[in-house]
């Protein structure tokens, strides 16, 4: 809870960093951001914005989505066939794997990943900075 909070207030600081007034609905929406443990698109974080705030406008939401995206602090997911996702930009590095039929978006890490995408950048006479995997499956039938 307590690094939920501190999270909140570190976004609450982006933005005011960055010129951004932080208004009740504003707050709203950081709060949202800082304890989403999935990747919601801008209408659910405004849906559950308006449960704390029913002031909330979803012009709000993508203003605010727009100053932290700028700011570094939140990266925006395009997974295909998708609105657009969001989540915190704190999080150590991972890749997504996306459930085609649902929609449901699942973090993970894999040294073995990591390690080859660094052998064939290598191979190909480059160093890896950075990179994103995606991943778009289907759960198999049992």
């Amino acid at each position: 809870m307590k690094q939920n909070q501190n999270r909140a207030a570190e976004l609450e600081g982006v933005l005011r960093d960055g010129g951004v007034r932080v208004t009740r609905q504003r707050a709203a929406i950081l709060k949202i951001l800082a304890t989403a443990e999935d990747h919601p698109d801008a209408n659910e974080l405004h849906r559950r914005a308006k449960e704390i705030d029913a002031t909330v406008s979803l012009s709000t939401v993508y203003r605010t989505l727009s100053a932290l995206q700028q700011q570094g602090v939140v990266h925006r997911h395009a997974f295909e066939s998708a609105t657009a996702r969001f989540e915190t930009a704190d999080a150590p590095h991972h890749d997504h794997l996306i459930d085609i039929d649902t929609g449901a978006v699942i973090e993970f890490h894999s040294d073995k990943i990591e390690r080859l995408q660094a052998e064939i950048a290598a191979e190909l006479g480059y160093d890896l900075v950075r990179h994103r995997l995606e991943l778009y499956c289907r759960k198999r039938k049992t």
